[in-house]
């Protein structure tokens, strides 16, 4: 007679056990070392707390919001137009986890490290979920323009700082808390938004009548959004409001959601302005001036973003390959796989470093003209590099995993879609390289601050001298002509993003930044990950990527 039980399966073997939970604050050795680099003062138990339920409860709800996409309600069952948004809860909850703990708001608390400290808080939320960074960003980032309002945008100033977290679709000035979206971009124009021909008709008292499309409307659940339009005198901005003064709906028109590659947590759309009614902020032609510094913000975001996917990405190869065996040791004791390895590691070190470098430039730009200038020129190079980055990084990763890594239980697949999004939003790689140009030959300001902050590091390794020097050279030979500068952009806007990540780390971490001058800008750099003989400084890298 058997003595098996019916059914009995095998007995499971070489699986890495659940990640989950984890703390991403106390495992990640580069992030305590930029906050207390760039922000000396942080009372750091905020954070400490964020970290570990990202690595908990925040991953499981993001797996949830993921997997219950967001649904567009048009009309009611009675046939009312309502243009809602439903969302799973567990995106209610991640919203309400991330604005309790100030990702939205804390760079406007006034204290000196504030943007740094945010930029951190940012960095772990994206690591547990993406989607729902794009509200908040907006919603961060929209601060200095409702500040251009004066006192008729106070309240809405008031609540966009708030901690309160109210997803109920009422009037936004009824609301404690409200959250902020963002509407530029047409689809004759793109990231030409001077090409914008939505229209904007005078009502008088600053107030206007917007009829018009936008291509792309991120976040359209939120209580308000920044919009440019064509006004009298030129292209203009507003904020458009879900609902008018009177309580009543707003004529704006979600005509659908946007299928998107990843992201699947947010809600993107399609809209149209039926003559919906906004308030003017700034000056009448003066939009992209007035909305200029929510871009600079966003894009600081973008870089943070994909430094977090990254790391997160290296987190789960990481685990998976101290656990698992081949060939009759763990993965993590073979060769090749650890060369691999530290190279991602390496890369998450220098994203890292920069995106923290330009938190901290943003942070003091109002009191440092020096640091105003920086912040101006790094955000487009850490903006292109990092997000550039990121895609591939991401597939390593992946393929560390093997087949476990392409299947949805994991968050590899996730991570994977979500990578390019970064690189795409606020402006695709050449409109960053094209700013970069722009800055280096039209404004000496930057120029010379970026100089400053390269100098630093001279004479500390003979590969990052050499490709400083090859860096001026370059610059030098550019000279003012605009068809040849352009086509070297991409090149140019490589080697600097580099050039900086290895002042920083050479700086940083010595050890580190000399593997990274070796591996990045030395002759023997390689083409892919894995190629960059880090036998040295592997331990290193590991022990301070997880612990």
């Amino acid at each position: 007679m058997s003595q098996l039980p019916d059914f009995a399966t095998h007995v499971v073997t070489n699986q890495p056990p659940p990640l989950l939970p984890f703390d991403a604050w106390q495992s990640d050795a580069p992030l305590r070392e930029a906050l207390a680099r760039e922000a000396p003062d942080t009372d750091i138990a905020p954070l400490a707390d964020y970290g570990r339920r990202v690595g908990g409860e925040l991953s499981e709800w993001g797996f949830l919001a993921n997997r219950n996409r967001p649904v567009l309600h048009t009309h009611s069952r009675y046939g009312e137009r309502i243009d809602q948004v439903e969302f799973h809860p567990a995106y209610h909850q991640l919203m309400q986890a991330a604005i309790g703990a100030g990702v939205h708001s804390l760079g406007w608390e006034g204290r000196p490290g504030d943007q740094v400290r945010r930029a951190a808080l940012s960095y772990l939320h994206h690591q547990a979920e993406a989607g729902t960074s794009c509200p908040l960003t907006m919603t961060y980032a929209a601060v200095p323009v409702l500040r251009q309002g004066g006192a008729g945008l106070a309240p809405w100033l008031e609540r966009a700082c708030s901690r309160e977290y109210d997803a109920r679709f009422v009037p936004g000035l009824d609301k404690p808390g409200v959250t902020l979206g963002m509407g530029m971009t047409e689809k004759q124009g793109g990231s030409d938004v001077r090409a914008n021909a939505t229209r904007a008709e005078p009502l008088g008292g600053g107030r206007y009548r917007l009829v018009g499309h936008k291509w792309f409307f991120s976040a359209p659940m939120c209580d308000a959004f920044l919009v440019l339009a064509q006004a009298p005198d030129g292209l203009s901005c507003f904020l458009l409001p879900r609902f008018r003064e009177d309580g009543s709906r707003n004529a704006l028109r979600i005509v659908r959601l946007k299928d998107k590659l990843g992201n699947w947590a947010n809600a993107s759309s399609e809209v149209e302005f039926e003559g919906a009614e906004a308030q003017r902020i700034g000056d009448e032609g003066r939009g992209v001036a007035t909305i200029l510094e929510m871009v600079s913000l966003t894009r600081l975001d973008c870089m943070l973003g994909s430094a977090a996917e990254m790391r997160r990405a290296l987190v789960e190869a990481l685990h998976h390959a101290r656990h698992r065996q081949a060939f009759g040791r763990p993965l993590i004791d073979q060769p090749l796989m650890r060369e691999v390895l530290a190279d991602l590691a390496l890369e998450v070190e220098a994203s890292v470093a920069l995106a923290f470098r330009v938190a901290a430039a943003i942070d003091r730009a109002a009191d440092s003209p020096a640091e105003a200038a920086l912040a101006r020129i790094a955000t487009a190079l850490g903006k292109f590099w990092i997000c550039k980055r990121a895609p591939a990084l991401v597939n390593e990763a992946q393929e560390c995993l093997g087949g476990a890594g392409y299947v949805e239980e994991s968050i590899m697949p996730r991570l994977y879609r979500e990578a390019p999004l970064n690189s795409i939003w606020e402006g695709c790689g050449n409109i960053q390289c094209l700013d970069v140009l722009r800055a280096q030959q039209r404004e000496p300001a930057s120029a010379e601050a970026l100089a400053a902050e390269l100098d630093r590091a001279a004479g500390r390794h003979p590969d990052y001298d050499a490709a400083l020097a090859a860096c001026r050279a370059q610059l030098a030979a550019l000279g003012n002509d605009p068809e040849g500068g352009q086509r070297l952009a991409r090149q140019l806007g490589q080697r600097l993003a580099q050039c900086l990540q290895a002042s920083l780390l050479l700086r940083a971490e010595p050890a580190l930044g000399a593997a990274f001058s070796a591996a990045r800008l030395g002759a023997g750099r390689g083409a892919i990950y894995g190629g960059s003989a880090l036998a040295e400084v592997e331990e290193c890298l590991f022990t301070r990527a997880w612990g």
